[in-house]
């Protein structure tokens, strides 16, 4: 291929600085619109939605890295559709080498820096993000580092609409259910998720034989569920009353897919309610259960399923 004179030169850097300014005006100009859209008309409406105070949370963050996402996406379709309709083959001609391109050293420069200061922004953005939400919506283990002071492991007294103590919810997981216990209510339990609007709520999360994951999508709580642990998540609910989806998220068996369960966010006095008369139901239930615990051990000869606390109630030592 000859040498470019350098008036060839110059009209190929007019070319691309031309064409560069209207890829930018294009790139600007949709980038503009597509985030506009993306805040205001669909990040509202963003899962997991804003029944919890981790949920918000968490479609904040989904908000934000769309946000960012779009420039550099239509970056790439804007010059694609570019090169596709300049730098194409057009029928009937004949065969020759493409346009050369030089490098820009501004360009890529800027291209550099900005993806750094987005890549190290996206870190600060979201360590700060998981010290200032308190670690909320997800399992935090035993002795949770950044949680609240009221997310204890254990009841804080009895919970009434309006106070301040929270909720106390054990999820207890086994192939291939969750179960519901609820402490501050005579330790009863349900095989569907409530909660009350308006309330902090504790998770004890724990497993009766091999890992599980709760994950509760509307509420943004997702938490392991192992064998002789308890893994602590808490949350917040809003005033939003709704669905909820449980499922198992960690693969634990042949039936893992139809782990799954559902429950309801409903208003504080609509909970009361509920909970009180599920006490009474089924106090007569209640009363064979093992006292509440913050784990269990399957039942030395797993006659009917049982479960108790760290011990056999026969009297045998339990090896773990």
């Amino acid at each position: 291929m000859m040498a470019l004179t350098q008036q060839e030169r110059e009209e190929r850097k007019a070319f691309a600085r031309s064409k560069g300014w209207q890829i930018f005006a294009v790139w600007f100009v949709l980038t503009a619109i597509v985030d506009y859209l993306t805040w205001f008309v669909w990040g509202p409406h963003m899962p997991p939605g804003t029944m919890t105070t981790s949920a918000a949370a968490q479609q904040f963050d989904f908000k934000i890295l769309m946000v960012l996402v779009v420039p550099v996406l239509f970056m790439v379709w804007v010059y694609g559709g570019f090169a596709l309709v300049n730098f194409r083959a057009r029928k009937g001609e004949e065969d020759q080498d493409g346009i050369v391109l030089f490098g820009n050293r501004k360009i890529q420069g800027i291209w550099y820096v900005a993806s750094t200061v987005l890549v190290l922004g996206l870190a600060v953005f979201g360590t700060y993000e998981l010290i200032a939400n308190h670690d909320m919506g997800s399992g935090s283990g035993p002795s949770p580092i950044w949680n609240y002071s009221w997310a204890k492991a254990t009841p804080q007294g009895a919970w009434t609409p309006g106070g301040s103590t929270p909720l106390v919810v054990q999820v207890i997981a086994q192939q291939w259910r969750f179960t519901y216990r609820y402490p501050q209510f005579g330790g009863m339990e349900t095989t569907e998720l409530y909660l009350p609007t308006n309330a902090r709520v504790v998770f004890d999360v724990t497993s009766l034989d091999v890992i599980h994951d709760f994950w509760a999508y509307q509420l943004g709580v997702k938490a392991d569920a192992n064998p002789g642990v308890n893994n602590v998540a808490t949350t917040e609910t809003t005033s939003q009353t709704g669905k909820i989806t449980v499922r198992c998220d960690e693969l634990c068996g042949i039936w893992h897919g139809a782990m799954y369960n559902y429950g309801e966010v409903l208003p504080a006095s609509s909970f009361e309610t509920w909970a009180t008369n599920m006490q009474a139901a089924n106090a007569g239930v209640t009363k064979l259960l093992p006292p509440f615990a913050l784990t269990y051990t399957p039942s030395y000869s797993g006659a009917g399923g049982g479960y108790y606390p760290s011990y056999d109630p026969n009297g045998h030592s339990v090896a773990y």
